[in-house]
Protein backbone atom coordinates (compact mmCIF):
# COMPACT_ATOMS: atom_id res chain seq x y z
CA UNK A 1 0.00 0.00 0.00
CA UNK A 2 1.39 3.42 -1.03
CA UNK A 3 0.56 7.02 -0.19
CA UNK A 4 0.43 10.11 -2.37
CA UNK A 5 4.25 10.46 -2.39
CA UNK A 6 4.62 6.91 -3.75
CA UNK A 7 5.99 5.83 -0.36
CA UNK A 8 5.31 2.27 0.79
CA UNK A 9 3.35 2.60 4.04
CA UNK A 10 2.24 -1.02 4.58
CA UNK A 11 3.25 -4.48 3.36
CA UNK A 12 0.97 -7.47 3.91
CA UNK A 13 0.19 -10.87 2.45
CA UNK A 14 -2.91 -13.00 2.08
CA UNK A 15 -4.15 -16.21 0.51
CA UNK A 16 -7.23 -14.29 -0.63
CA UNK A 17 -6.10 -10.79 -1.59
CA UNK A 18 -9.65 -9.63 -2.33
CA UNK A 19 -10.92 -10.52 1.17
CA UNK A 20 -7.86 -9.08 2.90
CA UNK A 21 -8.00 -5.71 1.15
CA UNK A 22 -11.76 -5.44 1.56
CA UNK A 23 -11.43 -5.91 5.33
CA UNK A 24 -9.59 -2.60 5.62
CA UNK A 25 -12.43 -0.62 4.05
CA UNK A 26 -15.37 -1.82 6.15
CA UNK A 27 -17.43 0.81 7.97
CA UNK A 28 -17.27 -1.38 11.08
CA UNK A 29 -13.48 -0.91 11.39
CA UNK A 30 -12.75 0.92 14.65
CA UNK A 31 -9.00 0.35 14.95
CA UNK A 32 -7.47 3.89 14.80
CA UNK A 33 -4.29 2.55 13.20
CA UNK A 34 -6.22 0.91 10.33
CA UNK A 35 -8.36 4.03 9.84
CA UNK A 36 -5.23 6.19 9.68
CA UNK A 37 -3.65 3.77 7.19
CA UNK A 38 -6.72 3.71 4.92
CA UNK A 39 -6.93 7.52 4.89
CA UNK A 40 -3.42 7.68 3.36
CA UNK A 41 -3.67 4.90 0.75
CA UNK A 42 -3.66 6.11 -2.86
CA UNK A 43 -2.53 2.98 -4.71
CA UNK A 44 -1.87 -0.74 -4.35
CA UNK A 45 0.76 -3.04 -5.82
CA UNK A 46 0.71 -6.81 -5.54
CA UNK A 47 3.05 -9.69 -6.30
CA UNK A 48 1.91 -13.29 -6.81
CA UNK A 49 4.01 -16.06 -5.21
CA UNK A 50 3.92 -19.84 -5.46
CA UNK A 51 3.14 -20.56 -1.79
CA UNK A 52 2.80 -19.06 1.68
CA UNK A 53 6.46 -19.52 2.60
CA UNK A 54 7.57 -17.57 -0.48
CA UNK A 55 5.07 -14.86 0.44
CA UNK A 56 6.46 -14.67 3.97
CA UNK A 57 10.03 -14.36 2.69
CA UNK A 58 9.01 -11.60 0.28
CA UNK A 59 7.10 -9.80 3.03
CA UNK A 60 10.19 -9.84 5.28
CA UNK A 61 12.40 -8.49 2.50
CA UNK A 62 10.01 -5.69 1.59
CA UNK A 63 9.51 -4.60 5.20
CA UNK A 64 13.27 -4.50 5.66
CA UNK A 65 13.75 -2.50 2.45
CA UNK A 66 10.93 0.05 2.85
CA UNK A 67 10.48 0.22 6.66
CA UNK A 68 6.73 0.91 6.26
CA UNK A 69 5.15 3.15 8.88
CA UNK A 70 2.15 0.89 9.58
CA UNK A 71 3.94 -2.46 9.91
CA UNK A 72 5.11 -3.86 13.24
CA UNK A 73 8.88 -3.34 13.31
CA UNK A 74 11.87 -3.87 15.55
CA UNK A 75 12.37 -0.44 17.04
CA UNK A 76 16.10 -0.36 17.73
CA UNK A 77 18.43 -0.16 14.74
CA UNK A 78 21.46 -1.56 16.52
CA UNK A 79 23.78 -3.79 14.51
CA UNK A 80 24.39 -6.82 16.72
CA UNK A 81 27.91 -8.26 16.39
CA UNK A 82 28.93 -11.77 15.35
CA UNK A 83 31.97 -14.01 15.50
CA UNK A 84 33.10 -15.05 12.04
CA UNK A 85 35.07 -18.12 11.03
CA UNK A 86 36.71 -17.06 7.77
CA UNK A 87 36.62 -19.32 4.73
CA UNK A 88 40.39 -19.11 4.15
CA UNK A 89 42.76 -22.04 3.77
CA UNK A 90 43.96 -21.44 7.36
CA UNK A 91 40.80 -20.01 8.96
CA UNK A 92 40.70 -17.21 11.54
CA UNK A 93 38.11 -16.33 14.18
CA UNK A 94 37.38 -12.60 14.02
CA UNK A 95 34.94 -9.96 15.22
CA UNK A 96 32.22 -9.22 12.63
CA UNK A 97 30.02 -6.13 12.85
CA UNK A 98 27.26 -7.62 10.76
CA UNK A 99 26.13 -10.86 9.20
CA UNK A 100 27.71 -11.54 5.81
CA UNK A 101 26.28 -13.32 2.82
CA UNK A 102 26.48 -17.07 2.48
CA UNK A 103 29.80 -18.31 1.16
CA UNK A 104 31.79 -15.60 2.98
CA UNK A 105 32.49 -17.69 6.07
CA UNK A 106 30.65 -19.21 9.01
CA UNK A 107 28.88 -16.84 11.41
CA UNK A 108 28.12 -17.28 15.13
CA UNK A 109 25.69 -14.95 16.85
CA UNK A 110 24.27 -12.39 17.03
CA UNK A 111 25.61 -11.46 20.47
CA UNK A 112 24.12 -8.80 22.77
CA UNK A 113 27.15 -6.52 22.49
CA UNK A 114 30.70 -6.07 21.29
CA UNK A 115 32.21 -6.54 24.77
CA UNK A 116 30.77 -10.05 24.90
CA UNK A 117 32.32 -10.95 21.53
CA UNK A 118 35.74 -9.53 22.49
CA UNK A 119 35.65 -11.43 25.79
CA UNK A 120 34.94 -14.72 24.01
CA UNK A 121 37.65 -14.11 21.38
CA UNK A 122 40.19 -13.21 24.07
CA UNK A 123 39.62 -16.54 25.83
CA UNK A 124 39.65 -18.42 22.51
CA UNK A 125 43.01 -16.94 21.48
CA UNK A 126 44.45 -17.65 24.94
CA UNK A 127 43.52 -21.32 24.66
CA UNK A 128 44.01 -21.89 20.93
CA UNK A 129 46.90 -19.94 19.33
CA UNK A 130 45.16 -19.34 16.00
CA UNK A 131 46.62 -16.94 13.51
CA UNK A 132 45.40 -13.32 13.46
CA UNK A 133 47.36 -11.98 10.49
CA UNK A 134 45.99 -11.12 7.04
CA UNK A 135 48.35 -13.26 4.98
CA UNK A 136 46.96 -15.14 1.99
CA UNK A 137 47.67 -18.77 1.37
CA UNK A 138 49.22 -20.49 -0.50
CA UNK A 139 50.71 -17.24 -1.86
CA UNK A 140 52.41 -16.23 1.41
CA UNK A 141 53.64 -19.63 2.62
CA UNK A 142 57.25 -19.30 3.83
CA UNK A 143 57.60 -15.60 2.97
CA UNK A 144 59.39 -13.35 5.42
CA UNK A 145 59.86 -14.34 9.03
CA UNK A 146 57.25 -15.50 11.54
CA UNK A 147 55.56 -12.48 13.06
CA UNK A 148 55.71 -11.22 16.64
CA UNK A 149 52.65 -13.27 17.61
CA UNK A 150 54.66 -16.45 17.05
CA UNK A 151 57.52 -15.22 19.24
CA UNK A 152 54.99 -14.42 21.99
CA UNK A 153 53.60 -17.96 21.54
CA UNK A 154 50.21 -16.53 20.55
CA UNK A 155 50.36 -18.24 17.15
CA UNK A 156 51.72 -21.57 15.92
CA UNK A 157 52.95 -19.99 12.68
CA UNK A 158 51.20 -22.26 10.16
CA UNK A 159 52.51 -19.85 7.52
CA UNK A 160 56.00 -21.37 8.06
CA UNK A 161 54.93 -24.96 8.60
CA UNK A 162 55.56 -24.94 12.39
CA UNK A 163 52.21 -26.73 12.68
CA UNK A 164 50.59 -28.92 10.05
CA UNK A 165 47.38 -27.82 8.40
CA UNK A 166 45.62 -30.89 9.85
CA UNK A 167 46.64 -30.04 13.43
CA UNK A 168 45.73 -26.39 12.86
CA UNK A 169 42.26 -27.43 11.67
CA UNK A 170 41.81 -29.54 14.82
CA UNK A 171 42.49 -26.40 16.89
CA UNK A 172 39.93 -24.50 14.84
CA UNK A 173 37.31 -27.23 15.30
CA UNK A 174 37.86 -27.28 19.07
CA UNK A 175 37.59 -23.48 19.29
CA UNK A 176 34.35 -23.54 17.29
CA UNK A 177 32.92 -26.19 19.62
CA UNK A 178 33.79 -23.94 22.58
CA UNK A 179 32.00 -20.95 20.97
CA UNK A 180 28.96 -23.16 20.47
CA UNK A 181 28.84 -23.84 24.22
CA UNK A 182 30.75 -27.13 24.54
CA UNK A 183 32.92 -25.95 27.45
CA UNK A 184 33.41 -29.10 29.57
CA UNK A 185 35.90 -30.93 27.27
CA UNK A 186 38.07 -27.81 27.10
CA UNK A 187 38.06 -27.32 30.88
CA UNK A 188 38.91 -31.00 31.47
CA UNK A 189 41.84 -30.86 29.04
CA UNK A 190 43.25 -27.65 30.53
CA UNK A 191 42.94 -28.94 34.10
CA UNK A 192 44.82 -32.11 33.13
CA UNK A 193 47.53 -30.09 31.36
CA UNK A 194 47.84 -27.76 34.40
CA UNK A 195 48.33 -30.72 36.72
CA UNK A 196 51.06 -32.15 34.46
CA UNK A 197 52.85 -28.78 34.34
CA UNK A 198 52.74 -28.52 38.12
CA UNK A 199 54.23 -31.99 38.50
CA UNK A 200 57.01 -31.10 36.04
CA UNK A 201 57.70 -27.88 38.00
CA UNK A 202 56.64 -25.74 35.02
CA UNK A 203 54.95 -23.26 37.34
CA UNK A 204 54.77 -20.36 34.88
CA UNK A 205 52.82 -22.46 32.37
CA UNK A 206 50.64 -23.87 35.17
CA UNK A 207 49.84 -20.34 36.36
CA UNK A 208 49.01 -19.31 32.80
CA UNK A 209 46.62 -22.26 32.47
CA UNK A 210 45.08 -21.41 35.86
CA UNK A 211 44.36 -17.87 34.63
CA UNK A 212 42.81 -19.20 31.43
CA UNK A 213 40.55 -21.52 33.43
CA UNK A 214 39.57 -18.55 35.58
CA UNK A 215 38.60 -16.60 32.47
CA UNK A 216 36.51 -19.51 31.21
CA UNK A 217 34.83 -19.77 34.61
CA UNK A 218 33.96 -16.06 34.61
CA UNK A 219 32.65 -16.40 31.08
CA UNK A 220 30.44 -19.36 31.93
CA UNK A 221 29.24 -18.00 35.29
CA UNK A 222 26.89 -15.81 33.26
CA UNK A 223 25.20 -18.95 32.00
CA UNK A 224 23.07 -19.64 35.06
CA UNK A 225 20.09 -21.43 33.60
CA UNK A 226 20.71 -25.19 33.54
CA UNK A 227 18.59 -27.57 31.51
CA UNK A 228 18.48 -31.35 31.27
CA UNK A 229 18.18 -31.22 27.48
CA UNK A 230 21.12 -30.47 25.23
CA UNK A 231 19.00 -29.00 22.44
CA UNK A 232 19.51 -25.34 21.55
CA UNK A 233 16.47 -23.16 22.06
CA UNK A 234 15.39 -19.54 22.30
CA UNK A 235 12.84 -18.52 24.93
CA UNK A 236 10.74 -15.55 23.80
CA UNK A 237 8.46 -13.56 26.10
CA UNK A 238 6.39 -10.42 25.52
CA UNK A 239 5.57 -7.54 27.87
CA UNK A 240 3.05 -4.82 26.96
CA UNK A 241 1.98 -1.56 28.52
CA UNK A 242 -0.39 0.92 26.89
CA UNK A 243 1.06 1.49 23.41
CA UNK A 244 4.45 -0.11 24.14
CA UNK A 245 5.64 -3.66 23.52
CA UNK A 246 8.94 -5.30 24.44
CA UNK A 247 10.17 -8.75 23.42
CA UNK A 248 12.69 -10.51 25.68
CA UNK A 249 14.78 -13.40 24.31
CA UNK A 250 16.81 -15.89 26.35
CA UNK A 251 19.42 -17.71 24.23
CA UNK A 252 19.90 -21.27 25.53
CA UNK A 253 22.77 -23.22 23.97
CA UNK A 254 23.77 -26.73 24.96
CA UNK A 255 21.53 -26.52 28.02
CA UNK A 256 22.93 -23.20 29.32
CA UNK A 257 21.64 -19.67 28.95
CA UNK A 258 24.41 -17.94 27.03
CA UNK A 259 22.83 -14.50 26.84
CA UNK A 260 19.67 -12.46 26.60
CA UNK A 261 18.47 -9.43 24.70
CA UNK A 262 15.40 -7.23 24.57
CA UNK A 263 13.77 -5.53 21.60
CA UNK A 264 11.31 -2.65 21.59
CA UNK A 265 8.65 -2.99 18.89
CA UNK A 266 7.15 -0.22 16.75
CA UNK A 267 3.68 -0.15 15.28
CA UNK A 268 1.96 -1.77 18.27
CA UNK A 269 -0.20 1.21 19.24
CA UNK A 270 -3.47 -0.37 18.08
CA UNK A 271 -5.38 -3.38 19.36
CA UNK A 272 -2.93 -5.89 17.93
CA UNK A 273 -2.83 -9.34 19.48
CA UNK A 274 0.28 -10.79 21.06
CA UNK A 275 0.18 -13.51 18.41
CA UNK A 276 0.70 -10.92 15.66
CA UNK A 277 3.57 -9.27 17.54
CA UNK A 278 5.28 -12.64 18.09
CA UNK A 279 4.93 -13.46 14.38
CA UNK A 280 6.34 -10.08 13.30
CA UNK A 281 9.30 -10.41 15.67
CA UNK A 282 10.15 -13.96 14.54
CA UNK A 283 10.11 -12.96 10.87
CA UNK A 284 12.34 -9.92 11.34
CA UNK A 285 14.80 -11.30 13.90
CA UNK A 286 15.37 -14.80 12.49
CA UNK A 287 15.45 -13.52 8.92
CA UNK A 288 18.80 -11.93 9.88
CA UNK A 289 20.15 -14.30 12.57
CA UNK A 290 23.23 -16.38 11.76
CA UNK A 291 21.95 -19.24 13.91
CA UNK A 292 18.42 -20.62 14.28
CA UNK A 293 17.84 -22.98 17.23
CA UNK A 294 15.89 -26.20 16.88
CA UNK A 295 13.17 -24.94 19.20
CA UNK A 296 11.45 -21.63 19.93
CA UNK A 297 9.52 -21.37 23.19
CA UNK A 298 6.85 -18.65 23.07
CA UNK A 299 4.62 -17.10 25.68
CA UNK A 300 1.63 -17.64 23.40
CA UNK A 301 0.98 -19.11 19.97
CA UNK A 302 2.20 -16.95 17.08
CA UNK A 303 0.05 -16.03 14.13
CA UNK A 304 0.83 -17.97 10.92
CA UNK A 305 2.28 -20.81 13.02
CA UNK A 306 2.55 -23.42 10.26
CA UNK A 307 4.04 -20.98 7.75
CA UNK A 308 6.61 -19.78 10.27
CA UNK A 309 7.63 -23.34 11.13
CA UNK A 310 8.06 -24.21 7.43
CA UNK A 311 10.06 -21.02 6.80
CA UNK A 312 12.38 -21.46 9.81
CA UNK A 313 12.95 -25.13 8.91
CA UNK A 314 13.83 -24.08 5.39
CA UNK A 315 16.34 -21.49 6.68
CA UNK A 316 17.95 -23.94 9.11
CA UNK A 317 17.93 -26.92 6.77
CA UNK A 318 16.32 -29.16 9.37
CA UNK A 319 13.13 -29.31 11.41
CA UNK A 320 12.38 -26.39 13.77
CA UNK A 321 9.65 -26.45 16.44
CA UNK A 322 7.62 -23.57 17.89
CA UNK A 323 5.95 -24.51 21.17
CA UNK A 324 3.95 -22.87 23.98
CA UNK A 325 4.61 -24.95 27.14
CA UNK A 326 1.95 -25.04 29.85
CA UNK A 327 3.98 -26.74 32.59
CA UNK A 328 7.38 -28.17 33.44
CA UNK A 329 10.86 -26.66 33.28
CA UNK A 330 10.29 -25.01 29.90
CA UNK A 331 7.25 -23.22 31.30
CA UNK A 332 9.31 -22.08 34.30
CA UNK A 333 12.02 -20.76 31.98
CA UNK A 334 9.36 -18.91 30.01
CA UNK A 335 7.99 -17.35 33.21
CA UNK A 336 11.51 -16.17 34.08
CA UNK A 337 11.81 -14.53 30.64
CA UNK A 338 8.37 -12.92 31.08
CA UNK A 339 9.34 -11.44 34.46
CA UNK A 340 12.53 -10.05 32.93
CA UNK A 341 10.55 -8.61 30.03
CA UNK A 342 8.18 -6.82 32.41
CA UNK A 343 11.05 -5.39 34.47
CA UNK A 344 12.95 -4.29 31.36
CA UNK A 345 9.87 -2.60 29.92
CA UNK A 346 9.34 -0.76 33.18
CA UNK A 347 12.90 0.56 33.10
CA UNK A 348 13.60 0.85 29.40
CA UNK A 349 10.06 1.82 28.40
CA UNK A 350 10.05 4.81 30.74
CA UNK A 351 13.28 6.05 29.15
CA UNK A 352 11.90 5.55 25.65
CA UNK A 353 8.72 7.36 26.62
CA UNK A 354 10.68 10.33 27.96
CA UNK A 355 12.78 10.49 24.80
CA UNK A 356 9.70 10.22 22.59
CA UNK A 357 7.89 12.96 24.53
CA UNK A 358 10.98 15.17 24.31
CA UNK A 359 11.25 14.62 20.56
CA UNK A 360 7.55 15.33 19.99
CA UNK A 361 7.79 18.51 22.07
CA UNK A 362 10.85 19.66 20.09
CA UNK A 363 9.18 19.03 16.74
CA UNK A 364 6.03 20.81 17.89
CA UNK A 365 8.01 23.86 19.02
CA UNK A 366 9.92 23.90 15.74
CA UNK A 367 6.62 23.76 13.78
CA UNK A 368 5.22 26.62 15.85
CA UNK A 369 8.32 28.76 15.31
CA UNK A 370 8.14 28.25 11.52
CA UNK A 371 4.32 28.35 11.38
CA UNK A 372 4.13 24.89 9.81
CA UNK A 373 0.83 23.00 9.72
CA UNK A 374 2.30 19.80 11.16
CA UNK A 375 5.53 18.87 12.98
CA UNK A 376 8.28 17.97 10.48
CA UNK A 377 8.72 14.23 10.98
CA UNK A 378 11.59 13.99 8.46
CA UNK A 379 14.21 16.75 8.54
CA UNK A 380 17.13 16.92 6.13
CA UNK A 381 20.04 19.22 6.97
CA UNK A 382 22.84 20.35 4.63
CA UNK A 383 26.26 21.96 5.05
CA UNK A 384 29.21 22.89 2.82
CA UNK A 385 32.82 22.50 3.96
CA UNK A 386 36.02 23.71 2.24
CA UNK A 387 39.25 25.61 2.81
CA UNK A 388 39.52 28.46 0.30
CA UNK A 389 37.61 26.34 -2.18
CA UNK A 390 39.96 23.33 -1.81
CA UNK A 391 38.19 19.93 -1.82
CA UNK A 392 34.70 21.42 -1.38
CA UNK A 393 32.22 18.89 -0.03
CA UNK A 394 28.59 18.84 0.98
CA UNK A 395 26.88 16.78 3.65
CA UNK A 396 23.30 15.68 4.20
CA UNK A 397 22.09 14.32 7.53
CA UNK A 398 18.59 13.08 8.32
CA UNK A 399 16.50 13.28 11.49
CA UNK A 400 13.29 11.25 11.68
CA UNK A 401 10.95 11.75 14.63
CA UNK A 402 13.64 13.93 16.19
CA UNK A 403 16.34 11.23 16.03
CA UNK A 404 19.27 10.70 13.68
CA UNK A 405 18.77 8.24 10.84
CA UNK A 406 22.35 7.48 9.83
CA UNK A 407 21.41 5.04 7.08
CA UNK A 408 20.10 8.02 5.07
CA UNK A 409 23.18 10.24 5.50
CA UNK A 410 24.87 11.22 2.24
CA UNK A 411 28.16 12.87 1.21
CA UNK A 412 28.66 15.03 -1.88
CA UNK A 413 31.96 15.89 -3.49
CA UNK A 414 31.42 19.24 -5.24
CA UNK A 415 32.09 18.79 -8.97
CA UNK A 416 30.86 21.87 -10.83
CA UNK A 417 32.03 24.73 -8.59
CA UNK A 418 35.58 26.12 -8.48
CA UNK A 419 36.71 28.27 -5.59
CA UNK A 420 35.04 29.11 -2.26
CA UNK A 421 31.46 29.65 -3.48
CA UNK A 422 29.17 28.22 -0.78
CA UNK A 423 26.00 29.42 -2.51
CA UNK A 424 26.76 27.66 -5.79
CA UNK A 425 27.97 24.58 -3.92
CA UNK A 426 24.71 24.42 -1.97
CA UNK A 427 22.77 24.79 -5.22
CA UNK A 428 24.68 21.84 -6.71
CA UNK A 429 24.09 19.62 -3.65
CA UNK A 430 20.36 20.33 -3.47
CA UNK A 431 20.01 19.83 -7.23
CA UNK A 432 21.74 16.46 -7.17
CA UNK A 433 19.79 15.27 -4.15
CA UNK A 434 16.31 16.12 -5.47
CA UNK A 435 17.00 15.05 -9.04
CA UNK A 436 17.63 11.59 -7.63
CA UNK A 437 14.50 11.78 -5.50
CA UNK A 438 12.32 12.70 -8.49
CA UNK A 439 13.91 10.02 -10.67
CA UNK A 440 13.40 7.39 -7.96
CA UNK A 441 17.10 6.46 -7.95
CA UNK A 442 17.78 6.77 -4.20
CA UNK A 443 17.59 8.90 -1.04
CA UNK A 444 14.22 7.55 0.02
CA UNK A 445 11.38 9.77 1.16
CA UNK A 446 10.54 13.40 0.56
CA UNK A 447 11.52 15.54 3.58
CA UNK A 448 9.08 17.69 5.54
CA UNK A 449 11.71 20.37 6.21
CA UNK A 450 15.14 21.38 4.91
CA UNK A 451 17.57 22.97 7.34
CA UNK A 452 20.63 24.68 5.86
CA UNK A 453 23.73 25.46 7.90
CA UNK A 454 23.99 29.09 6.83
CA UNK A 455 22.09 32.34 6.28
CA UNK A 456 20.04 33.98 3.53
CA UNK A 457 22.39 33.16 0.65
CA UNK A 458 22.43 29.40 1.18
CA UNK A 459 18.69 29.29 1.97
CA UNK A 460 17.78 31.28 -1.17
CA UNK A 461 19.98 28.99 -3.29
CA UNK A 462 18.16 25.92 -1.97
CA UNK A 463 14.71 27.50 -2.36
CA UNK A 464 15.43 28.44 -5.98
CA UNK A 465 16.39 24.84 -6.82
CA UNK A 466 13.21 23.47 -5.25
CA UNK A 467 11.04 26.05 -7.01
CA UNK A 468 12.57 25.20 -10.40
CA UNK A 469 11.83 21.52 -9.75
CA UNK A 470 8.25 22.21 -8.75
CA UNK A 471 8.77 21.06 -5.16
CA UNK A 472 7.12 22.76 -2.19
CA UNK A 473 9.29 22.08 0.87
CA UNK A 474 9.93 24.66 3.63
CA UNK A 475 13.59 25.69 3.91
CA UNK A 476 15.18 27.42 6.87
CA UNK A 477 18.74 28.39 7.74
CA UNK A 478 20.53 27.67 11.00
CA UNK A 479 22.29 30.86 12.09
CA UNK A 480 25.35 30.95 14.37
CA UNK A 481 26.63 33.67 16.69
CA UNK A 482 30.14 35.16 16.83
CA UNK A 483 31.33 32.20 18.91
CA UNK A 484 30.14 29.73 16.26
CA UNK A 485 27.21 28.50 18.39
CA UNK A 486 23.59 28.10 17.30
CA UNK A 487 21.72 31.41 17.60
CA UNK A 488 18.42 30.90 15.79
CA UNK A 489 16.69 30.19 12.48
CA UNK A 490 16.45 32.12 9.21
CA UNK A 491 13.04 31.61 7.60
CA UNK A 492 11.28 33.69 4.91
CA UNK A 493 14.25 36.10 5.06
CA UNK A 494 13.64 36.80 8.74
CA UNK A 495 15.64 35.62 11.73
CA UNK A 496 13.55 33.68 14.25
CA UNK A 497 14.68 33.33 17.86
CA UNK A 498 13.77 30.40 20.07
CA UNK A 499 14.14 30.13 23.86
CA UNK A 500 17.55 28.61 24.55
CA UNK A 501 16.19 26.26 27.19
CA UNK A 502 13.44 24.91 24.92
CA UNK A 503 13.46 21.42 23.39
CA UNK A 504 13.02 22.97 19.95
CA UNK A 505 16.21 25.02 20.28
CA UNK A 506 18.11 21.98 21.55
CA UNK A 507 16.95 20.00 18.51
CA UNK A 508 18.12 22.75 16.13
CA UNK A 509 21.50 22.77 17.92
CA UNK A 510 21.83 18.99 17.56
CA UNK A 511 20.94 19.14 13.87
CA UNK A 512 23.44 21.94 13.18
CA UNK A 513 26.25 20.28 15.13
CA UNK A 514 25.63 16.92 13.43
CA UNK A 515 25.55 18.21 9.86
CA UNK A 516 28.67 20.31 10.49
CA UNK A 517 30.49 17.34 12.04
CA UNK A 518 29.59 15.09 9.13
CA UNK A 519 30.75 17.61 6.51
CA UNK A 520 34.00 18.35 8.35
CA UNK A 521 34.75 14.64 8.79
CA UNK A 522 34.38 14.03 5.04
CA UNK A 523 36.45 17.11 4.16
CA UNK A 524 39.29 16.02 6.44
CA UNK A 525 39.29 12.57 4.87
CA UNK A 526 39.59 13.99 1.36
CA UNK A 527 42.39 16.33 2.44
CA UNK A 528 44.25 13.44 4.03
CA UNK A 529 43.80 11.27 0.93
CA UNK A 530 45.07 14.04 -1.34
CA UNK A 531 48.23 14.42 0.78
CA UNK A 532 49.10 10.72 0.67
CA UNK A 533 50.86 10.52 -2.65
CA UNK A 534 53.87 8.64 -3.91
CA UNK A 535 56.02 8.40 -7.01
CA UNK A 536 53.88 5.42 -8.05
CA UNK A 537 50.97 7.80 -8.69
CA UNK A 538 52.95 9.20 -11.64
CA UNK A 539 52.98 5.83 -13.45
CA UNK A 540 50.22 5.42 -16.07
CA UNK A 541 47.90 2.52 -15.23
CA UNK A 542 48.88 2.36 -11.55
CA UNK A 543 45.94 3.36 -9.39
CA UNK A 544 45.32 3.17 -5.67
CA UNK A 545 44.72 -0.61 -5.60
CA UNK A 546 47.90 -1.50 -7.49
CA UNK A 547 49.94 1.07 -5.54
CA UNK A 548 48.83 -0.49 -2.24
CA UNK A 549 49.47 -4.00 -3.53
CA UNK A 550 53.02 -3.08 -4.64
CA UNK A 551 53.85 -1.42 -1.32
CA UNK A 552 52.41 -4.33 0.64
CA UNK A 553 54.46 -6.82 -1.37
CA UNK A 554 57.81 -4.99 -1.63
CA UNK A 555 57.65 -2.89 1.59
CA UNK A 556 59.18 0.18 -0.07
CA UNK A 557 59.94 2.13 -3.26
CA UNK A 558 63.57 0.98 -3.63
CA UNK A 559 62.71 -2.78 -3.94
CA UNK A 560 60.06 -1.85 -6.52
CA UNK A 561 62.65 0.18 -8.44
CA UNK A 562 65.00 -2.83 -8.58
CA UNK A 563 62.33 -5.46 -9.36
CA UNK A 564 62.16 -7.26 -12.69
CA UNK A 565 59.01 -7.56 -14.79
CA UNK A 566 58.69 -11.19 -13.69
CA UNK A 567 58.81 -10.19 -10.01
CA UNK A 568 56.30 -7.39 -10.51
CA UNK A 569 53.83 -9.71 -12.22
CA UNK A 570 53.73 -11.89 -9.08
CA UNK A 571 51.99 -9.09 -7.14
CA UNK A 572 48.22 -9.29 -6.73
CA UNK A 573 46.29 -6.93 -9.05
CA UNK A 574 49.29 -6.61 -11.42
CA UNK A 575 49.24 -7.86 -15.01
CA UNK A 576 52.11 -7.91 -17.49
CA UNK A 577 51.21 -4.53 -19.03
CA UNK A 578 51.13 -2.82 -15.63
CA UNK A 579 54.38 -4.55 -14.59
CA UNK A 580 56.11 -3.32 -17.73
CA UNK A 581 54.84 0.21 -17.08
CA UNK A 582 56.41 0.19 -13.61
CA UNK A 583 59.64 -1.37 -14.86
CA UNK A 584 60.05 1.15 -17.70
CA UNK A 585 59.16 4.13 -15.46
CA UNK A 586 62.18 3.51 -13.23
CA UNK A 587 64.50 3.05 -16.19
Amino acid sequence: MKDGQNTVIYVGKAVSLRSRVRSYFQNSVTDPKVRSLVARITQFEYIVTENEVEALILECNLIKEHNPKYNIRLKDNKAYPYIKLTDERLPRLVFAHQREKKGKGRMFGPYPGGDRVREILRVVHDVWPLRRCFRRFPRDFGKGRPCLQQHLQHCKAPCHGLISEEDYQLMVDEAVAFIQGKVEPVVARLQKEMAVCAEDLEFERAAELRNILGSIKLLTEKQQVENTSVDDRDVIALARREDEALVQVFFVRDGKMTGREHFMMQGTESELSGAEIFAAFIKQFYGEAAFIPRELILGQAAAEHDTLVAWLSQLKGRSVRIIVPQKGEKHQLLQLAARNAALTLEQFGAHIKRETTRAQTALGELADALHLREPPLRIEAYDISNIQGFESVGSMVVFEDGKTKRSDYRKFKIKGVHGPDDYASMEEVITRRFKRLLSGEEFGKKPDLLMIDGGKGQVNAAEEVLMNMGLSIPVCGMVKDDRHRTRGLMYNNEEISMPRNSEGFRLVTRVQDEVHRFALEYHRKLRADSQVRSVLDEIPGIGAARRKALMRHFKGIEPIRKASVEELVQVDAMNKRAAEAVYNFFR
